[in-house]
């Protein structure tokens, strides 16, 4: 499988596109956006004018978009991915939509002849850039056979969690730790600053106790050195976290503390914050008590 189709080029997708190219598949991209095809396409990628276009150059196809909708309209939309199936195409959605959504998605383009897994990812653009994703995959075991090379050229760690679905309720269950383990981070640096104690001094002293965690050595360091550019922005862990209670909701799994962690978040939209990355909110516990972290 060489011939590969990307769909999707923002701040994950270009990354995740040049690890592709470098490791010699052959890619064909659509995007919206004229600057970030040039921006791939400056790579050795090829571009075409439609999804459908994309699915007729390729053995395989990724979608890398924001949610569900964006997902359903590259998918199955007027010129989609459907439109150009030929029988036994690949196609893998890296996005982090909801779980039913993948499912009827990949419904769909099963009619039409082709082989769907829902694969979304975690690390952000750091880990995008250098290769060392996660990968939570659904689908059917074959399927994942298959496709699992094309995957490991983006990531670190590539695990099938079960069928079509599955990776997305992986990945919503890595929003919620995600999501708690910043605003606990937030809760303790911003109590450290205010007793009058090096909020460095302090990260030093817990990283290597339990109280370590990648989301800490990650968030921790650039919060302190008030560096708030995306890496991941706050509007999609919102997103992410209205799929999370929107599923939980419709299982009737009470999730209090990713309720209240979504309503921080809330409010830093409604501050006019939602570009920012995911460890800025660490500035709602900073406002509320009258403190800033920082070296």
């Amino acid at each position: 499988m060489k011939k590969i189709g990307f769909i999707g080029l923002g701040i994950m997708g270009k990354p995740m596109c040049r690890n592709l190219l470098r490791a010699g598949y052959e890619l064909t991209v659509f995007s919206r956006t004229a600057a970030n095809v040039e921006a791939v396409t400056a790579h050795g990628a090829a571009y075409a004018p439609t999804p459908a276009d994309v699915a007729r150059e390729s053995e395989l196809v990724i979608t890398m978009v924001p949610d569900s909708p964006q997902v359903r309209e590259v998918a199955l939309g007027e010129n989609g991915i459907i439109h150009g199936v030929t029988p036994g195409l690949y196609v893998v959605d890296m996005s982090s939509i909801a779980p039913l959504a993948s499912r009827e998605i990949g419904a769909a383009l099963a009619g039409a002849g082709a082989r769907f897994l829902d694969a979304p990812v975690s690390g952000g653009e750091p880990k995008a850039i250098d290769g060392t994703l996660s990968v939570m995959v659904g689908g059917d075991a074959a399927d994942f056979e298959a496709v699992k090379p094309v995957l490991s050229a983006m990531a670190a760690s590539v695990v099938r969690v079960g069928e079509v679905g599955a990776g997305n309720v992986a990945k919503l269950a890595n929003q919620v730790v995600v999501a708690l383990n910043i605003a606990a981070m937030s809760e303790a640096l911003v109590l450290a600053a205010k007793a009058g104690v090096e909020p460095e001094m302090v990260y030093q002293a817990i990283r290597g106790g339990l109280a370590g965690s990648t989301v800490l050595d990650a968030k921790a360091p650039l919060v302190m050195d008030r560096k708030f550019d995306p890496g991941f922005r706050i509007r999609l862990h919102v997103k992410d976290l209205a799929n999370v209670l929107q599923t939980a909701n419709n299982l009737h799994v009470p999730l209090p503390f990713t309720a209240s962690v979504m309503e921080v978040m809330q409010a830093m939209l409604a501050d006019g914050c939602g570009e920012d990355d995911h460890g800025g909110i660490i500035r709602y516990f900073e406002k509320l008590a009258h403190v800033t972290v920082s070296r």
